[in-house]
């Protein structure tokens, strides 16, 4: 890069440039998912739409990819990059609640717990999965799951409208009346398409839920009983069941922590009576080795799921047709054979309000895909990865009689083929000819990259 340039650009943002020889620089552009370690060029963090503007013009006159960085949680660690230019938008923080509207707007900067902390004042949320440290505008652009969408549907089908800078630095705001076929494709197209500054969120009811961790031997039994129980329970109950090591907690008797356990996490969203009737079947399934379930505030959501610092890591998934027992077995056997020294697998039971739209209604299509599973191995250093990758590969090798795609958010560098197994193939085509109209160039190609191509008729 020319110095002078980056200097010019420091001058003209209100926001920070970072150059590699600033104390803060690689603490800055650290990412969640460290299997990938980089070195970008340069670090732009803008603090409002108009530095982004500025940002994307000096990126394309320097001849930069550009990486967008929210919450650093990109399974495939799109968030940093060799040699690339990252627009950090951590600085993007205004957050207004309108509780008589139930309207509420995030800066892309936020994190899922900042923004549900502040719409639970109100007795209120919205649907940002089960981890409170991913960015609020990453979650959406992907589409968004987590423990409400059984009975509130999907991140995507709370978004009211988004604003964001695209590629030639216009600022467009996207909506349902306003640029409707870009509001279509952000609603699980990635960041395909621009960076997002602002999100505008339709907010639903959460105040006191009926939730907690269930924790259940690691029996086949339990683990085939799970799905059925979830998917004909109702639609207030969402939970997330992971065949794990039990982890070192303070409801977890001693000599349970790191063997394994299938760790049921979850939230009924309702009268507590009704929660405890709900919550009842998955407690018969066995003798619960630990049991917190019970009235919480929605807000101390995010302390129910399992987690731990950044590490070097391999993560597959897929949506899968049906939770039978070649689900169920090749889960266990992934989880008995798992190298590295860490290892999940993880079953999310789907459905209800998800499948309440069309699949065409929004870029995230795989509405009736009943569950989703996902696994992780985690090894000491990112050199010594190459065992838990085949596993993984192994582990979708092995359900691919029942899969029926993949979902953007979880996936890591795989290829173009996993990329389009996210999208159905109308979908993927009309997303080409959203990527033709307002990204052209593939400027904004640091991502699960959509081509620019037009569609042909069908």
């Amino acid at each position: 890069m020319r110095p002078a340039a980056v200097a010019g650009l420091a001058a003209a943002i209100s926001g920070d440039v970072l150059a590699p020889d600033h104390p803060a620089f690689y603490g800055t552009s650290a990412v969640t998912q460290l299997a990938r370690p980089a070195r970008p060029a340069l670090i732009v963090r803008p603090a409002c739409a108009a530095d982004v503007a500025r940002a994307i013009a000096f990126a394309r006159e320097e001849g930069l990819v550009i990486a967008v960085r929210g919450g650093g949680h990109s399974s495939a660690g799109h968030g940093t990059g060799d040699g690339v230019m990252v627009i950090d938008t951590r600085d993007l923080r205004h957050l207004s609640v309108d509780p008589t509207a139930r309207r509420l707007r995030a800066g892309a900067g936020l994190l899922a717990r900042e923004v549900v902390a502040a719409a639970h004042e109100h007795g209120l949320t919205v649907p940002l999965g089960d981890s409170g440290s991913v960015g609020v505008a990453g979650i959406t652009l992907g589409g968004g799951f987590g423990y409400l969408s059984r009975q509130h549907g999907l991140t995507v089908d709370r978004l009211v409208s988004a604003d964001l800078v695209t590629a030639d630095g216009r600022l467009v705001t996207a909506s349902a009346d306003s640029e409707p076929d870009l509001f279509w494709a952000i609603r699980g197209g990635g960041g395909n398409f621009g960076v997002v500054t602002s999100l505008d969120f339709d907010m639903v009811e959460a105040g006191t839920v009926h939730g907690g961790a269930l924790v259940l031997p690691a029996s086949r039994d339990v683990l085939r009983g799970v799905a059925p129980l979830a998917g004909a329970a109702p639609r207030e109950l969402g939970v997330i069941a992971s065949l794990m090591p039990a982890p070192r907690a303070p409801f977890m008797p001693p000599d349970a922590v790191g063997r394994p356990v299938v760790l049921v996490v979850g939230v009924y969203n309702g009268d507590r009576a009704a929660g405890e009737a709900a919550w009842a079947p998955f407690r018969a399934l066995a003798r619960p080795i630990a049991d917190t379930v019970g009235p919480m505030p929605y807000h101390d959501v995010y302390r129910l799921a399992p987690g731990g610092p950044p590490a070097a890591s391999v993560s597959r998934s897929a949506f899968v047709e049906v939770v039978d027992d070649v689900v169920v077995d090749a889960l266990r056997e992934a989880y008995a054979s798992a190298p590295g020294t860490r290892a999940m697998v993880q079953l999310r039971v789907l459905g209800g309000a998800i499948g309440d739209r069309p699949g065409e209604a929004t870029a995230y299509a795989h509405r009736a895909a009943p569950a989703h599973v996902l696994a992780t191995a985690t090894a000491p250093s990112p050199e010594s990865l190459g065992p838990c990758e085949a596993w993984a590969d192994d582990l979708l090798g092995a359900l691919r009689s029942r899969s029926i795609g993949a979902y953007v958010n979880f996936l890591e560098d795989e290829g173009e083929a996993r990329v389009r197994e996210a999208y159905p193939a109308r979908t993927y085509r009309r997303l080409a000819a959203a990527k033709a109209a307002w990204d052209p160039d593939n400027v904004f190609r640091r991502n699960h990259n959509i081509r620019p191509v037009v569609a042909r008729a069908d």
